[in-house]
């Protein structure tokens, strides 16, 4: 995958700013949210299947959907971000990879990372 990506999507990080003190238990206060665009993305949804009739399926309330996004390369990522994306928000899922570059082409990797948007 070769980017910039011309039509790749654009999602919204959602990363709390800084803390504007501390509570009375000497914990920081979470900062105001700052929105900040990510575009040329690629986005694919991810999906696990559950055993038909298995426990999974038995009285379930809680849904988990998840996507996959590759990021223009160096894209600043943190495990603590939550994304929106086509209204949806997702937080990110495990520690963002960085592909190296190309051994083809010596152009540099793209950054990966898991979403999910848990819901019930």
């Amino acid at each position: 995958m070769v980017f910039p990506v011309p039509f790749g999507a654009t999602l919204i990080r959602l990363r709390s700013g800084p803390s504007p003190g501390r509570d009375a238990y000497g914990k920081p206060i979470p900062g105001p949210i700052v929105e900040t665009p990510l575009p040329g993305c690629v986005v694919t949804p991810r999906q696990a299947a559950p055993a038909p009739g298995g426990s999974e399926q038995q009285a379930r309330d809680t849904v988990i959907k998840g996507l996959t996004v590759y990021a223009p390369p160096g894209a600043d990522v943190r495990t603590t971000d939550r994304f929106r994306h086509r209204g949806l928000v997702y937080e990110v899922t495990g520690e963002p990879g960085e592909w190296g570059p190309s051994v083809f082409t010596g152009t540099a990797g793209c950054t990966q990372f898991l979403l999910d948007r848990i819901t019930g």
